[in-house]
């Protein structure tokens, strides 16, 4: 898969990281977006390192699960990181 189906598969992945994790997010819909493309693309290669996975297809499911739990990670560290920043 090209790194235009990754752009794409994240930002899918992005907005359905932000439905599963609702809230007011420090950066908005454009940083969530970001976030999910990023996480995206590290979710995918560390499914390949840890579980030698198939991140080649853009229909399979298991390249949507780790690009969605990527992106879930890094949305859950990102507000971490920026609400501590917020209230300090």
């Amino acid at each position: 898969m090209g790194i235009l189906g990754w752009i794409v598969l994240g930002l899918i992945a992005g907005a359905i990281a932000k439905a599963i994790m609702p809230g007011k997010d420090p950066g908005g819909i454009i940083v969530t977006l970001l976030i999910g493309i990023v996480g995206a693309i590290l979710g995918g290669f560390v499914g390949r390192a840890l579980f030698n996975s198939d991140i080649n297809s853009f229909f399979d499911l298991s390249t949507w699960l780790l690009a969605i739990l990527g992106s879930l990670i890094l949305l859950g560290i990102y507000r971490l990181v920026r609400g501590r920043r917020a209230h300090a």
